[in-house]
C-alpha cells in the first residue's frame, strides 16, 4: 500500500537549488550540476588531467563534510595513481598524494579527518590490492591495508568506525576497522558457500577463488567493461562491485554484479540475512539519510532501483536516460537521488535526477563522457542561485 501511495504522488518542482559533483573519466573533468526549480544544468567544469595528450581518468569523487573541499581519484597514473584535493568554492587544487594502482571509490570520514580510497588496481596483476588511508589536512598516505583482489564499492558506517569494501574477483567483502586500521573480519559471498570469518582473507590469487564461470580477465587484469559481463551458465559467482551499509550499521548490502542479488550481511552475527533479486547487473548502492530506501544502480540495464530497506521489496525500477548507469548521490533531504550514467561509445555522459517521493525521473542533464563518480555538495536557497 505504501508503495502505492507513492506511486500516486505527482511530481512538483523543487523549491531550492541543489549542487552535485560529478567526474567523468574519458575527458578529464569534473562537473558541479545544479538542480532547481530552473531545471538542471552544468555550473561549472573543472580539467583536473595533466596533459590533453594523455587520459588521467577521474574515477571517484568525495566531498568533506564540510562541503568546502573536494577528493577525486586519479585512476590512470604512471605507474600509479594519485587523490587530489580542491577547494569546493573556486576548484583550486590543494594538494595531492600519490597511491596505489587504479584509485577508485573514495570517501570522506564523517570527521573529515581522513579519506579511504580502495586501489582498485584494474590494471596490475590479479593480486590482492589494498585500500589507501590519506590524512585529509596534510593529503599524506598514512596507511595502505592489504584486503583482496580488485577492491571496489567501499564505504564507511555513519559513525566512521568501520569502512566495508567488496573485492570483485575473490568474491569477498572485506571490513576494516577504521580506529586500528586492520582487516576486522572477511565474509565470502558466492551463492550456497556464504561464510563470515574473522580477520584479512588469505592472500590467494584470483583464479584460486573464483566460482565456476567467474569472469577471470587477462593477464593485465583487463575486466572487458568491469560490470557489464553477465553470468554464463552454471556460475555461482556473485562479484560484488559495492559494499554499503545500512544507517544504523546493523546490516551491509553487498551488489553481486553477476547473480543480479543484494546480500545482506548481519554485522552483529557476521552472517547472511538474505540474499534479495536485484536489478541485470546490480552495480552500486547508495541508502537514503532516514535509512528508509536503498537504492540501486543496474549496469547491463538502463535503469535504477529502489527498495524499501527493511523488507527488501523493489518499490520502482527506474528507466535512465542512457546505457551504463554507475553512481548515486542521494540528496541532504532525501528528496532526490542523482545518478551519473557513463553512455556507450561517444555519447556524453549524464546525470539523471530521480525524484525519491514520486520514484520517477524528472530532469537530466548531459555532461563529460564516461561520467562515473558523484557526490552530493549542498543544498541552498533558490534565491541566492546565480
Amino acid at each position: 500500500m505504501r508503495a502505492a501511495a507513492l506511486h500516486s504522488q505527482t511530481s512538483r518542482p523543487p523549491a531550492r537549488d541543489y549542487l552535485v559533483l560529478v567526474a567523468s573519466e574519458s575527458v578529464d573533468r569534473v562537473a558541479l550540476i545544479r538542480f532547481g526549480p530552473k531545471g538542471a544544468r552544468i555550473e561549472r567544469e573543472k580539467y583536473v588531467g595533466w596533459s590533453k595528450m594523455e587520459v588521467a581518468g577521474p574515477h571517484g569523487v568525495a566531498i568533506s563534510p564540510d562541503a568546502k573541499e573536494y577528493f577525486v581519484t586519479i585512476a590512470h597514473g604512471t605507474p600509479f595513481g594519485k587523490l587530489v584535493k580542491y577547494d569546493a568554492a573556486t576548484d583550486a587544487q590543494l594538494g595531492s598524494v600519490v597511491l596505489g594502482n587504479f584509485p577508485a571509490t573514495a570517501q570522506v570520514t564523517p570527521n573529515g579527518a581522513l579519506v579511504f580510497v580502495v586501489n582498485f588496481n584494474l590494471h596490475g596483476e590479479m593480486e590482492a590490492s589494498d585500500v589507501s588511508v590519506v590524512a585529509a589536512k596534510e593529503m599524506v598516505e598514512i596507511a595502505r591495508i592489504r584486503t583482496c583482489t580488485m577492491p571496489h564499492g567501499s564505504r564507511l558506517s555513519s559513525d566512521g568506525s568501520k569502512h566495508y569494501s567488496a573485492c570483485m574477483m575473490d568474491e569477498t567483502l572485506a571490513e576494516i576497522d577504521a580506529n586500528t586500521l586492520t582487516v576486522s573480519r572477511h565474509f565470502f559471498l558466492t551463492k550456497g558457500k556464504e561464510m563470515g570469518m574473522t580477520g584479512a582473507p588469505p592472500e590467494r590469487r584470483a583464479n584460486q577463488l573464483a566460482a565456476p564461470g567467474h569472469t577471470q580477465g587477462g593477464a593485465n587484469g583487463d575486466m572487458s567493461g568491469h560490470g557489464m559481463e553477465p553470468p554464463t551458465p552454471g556460475d555461482i559467482s556473485c562479484s560484488p562491485t559495492w559494499a554499503q551499509p545500512s544507517r544504523d550499521g546493523a546490516r551491509v548490502w553487498v551488489a553481486c554484479n553477476k547473480s543480479s542479488e543484494l546480500v545482506e550481511i548481519d554485522t552483529k552475527a557476521w552472517t547472511l540475512v538474505r540474499r534479495i533479486p536485484a536489478g541485470p547487473g546490480v552495480y552500486n548502492l547508495a541508502t537514503t539519510h532516514n535509512g528508509a530506501r536503498l537504492i540501486a544502480t543496474n549496469k547491463r540495464d538502463a535503469s535504477v532501483s529502489v527498495f524499501d530497506a527493511v523488507s527488501g521489496k523493489e518499490l520502482a525500477r527506474i528507466p535512465t536516460t542512457r546505457k551504463v548507469v554507475h553512481g548515486i548521490a542521494v540528496s541532504d533531504d532525501d528528496r532526490y537521488a542523482f545518478i551519473s550514467v557513463e553512455g556507450v561509445g561517444s555519447q556524453p555522459g549524464t546525470v539523471d535526477v530521480i525524484d525519491l517521493a514520486t520514484l520517477k525521473k524528472v530532469a537530466s542533464v548531459d555532461v563529460g563522457q564516461q561520467a562515473g563518480g558523484i557526490d552530493f555538495l549542498r543544498s541552498e536557497s533558490a534565491a541566492h542561485a546565480p
